[in-house]
């Protein structure tokens, strides 16, 4: 077991008392892709099986476009710690140079395919719930990113039903990013960055590279050098709405 900081436990626990996004008997499949936010989450969700009051099956997946990824070592370190952790072979980049539209956004395209791809698995493998590495950075800047781009007030849901019948939950809705950086930094974490990303092959072709969510990062950032309590409000201000306060159809 890595060296979990007691705060980063305590969150977790607090999201999961919460929003009941584990619980007894659950199926949860976890989405790995190998970086520091979905290794963390990995040893935190394996932590909360072994001391939860309650029973739940856990596996670790993580979906390979087919571009010959070594998986190899992330593999190797789950078997290590116990958690049970499997390869979804594919060939998603394959495909992508007939189905991605020219001038789209590669990673818009490859996020639909991958969240596809663990969806099929969870759902023939039995899995009721499917655990992504989403924490309250990424919730922050999906809100400007749909307030700015969209005029549309939304964020991430800590927990959710697609769909096609699957509940997706985010146990790190309440973590910050750099807590996820500074546990990797402590326990020394072989993490996989974008030397997987198949848009780092496709960077050469006419497919935009992401800015929103960059210029969202940057924007958070020089707004939190002023206001300090930021990430705070925020947290609170997403579970304290007053929508009829708004300009919905229909309002008084």
């Amino acid at each position: 077991m890595i060296n979990l900081s007691k705060k980063l436990i305590r969150q977790v626990a607090q999201a999961n008392a919460k929003f009941k996004l584990i619980e007894d008997n659950d199926k949860v499949l976890l989405g790995l892709s190998g970086g520091k936010d979905s290794l963390a989450l990995a040893h935190l969700l394996k932590r909360m099986q072994a001391h939860a009051p309650f029973k739940f099956e856990l596996e670790a997946a993580t979906l390979s476009y087919g571009m010959g990824e070594d998986y190899s070592k992330l593999h190797a370190h789950c078997e290590e710690h116990g958690i049970k952790h499997s390869v979804i072979e594919s060939n998603i980049y394959e495909i992508s140079g007939d189905t991605i539209r020219e001038n789209s956004s590669f990673c818009s395209y490859f996020s639909r395919m991958r969240r596809g791809a663990l969806y099929t698995y969870a759902l023939q493998k039995g899995f009721n719930k499917l655990a992504i590495a989403h924490h309250l950075d990424d919730a922050a800047e999906s809100f400007f990113m749909n307030f700015i781009h969209n005029g549309a007030l939304r964020t991430l849901a800590p927990i959710y039903k697609s769909k096609r019948g699957i509940t997706i939950i985010r146990p790190l809705i309440f973590v910050r990013e750099r807590q996820l950086r500074d546990n990797a930094t402590m326990n020394t974490l072989e993490v996989i960055g974008n030397e997987f990303c198949p848009g780092m092959k496709l960077s050469e072709k006419n497919v935009k590279f992401p800015h929103a969510r960059e210029e969202a990062k940057v924007l958070l950032k020089e707004l939190e050098s002023k206001h300090p309590k930021l990430f705070t409000s925020l947290k609170s201000a997403f579970s304290n709405l007053h929508s009829e306060t708004f300009w919905e159809k229909g309002s008084k």
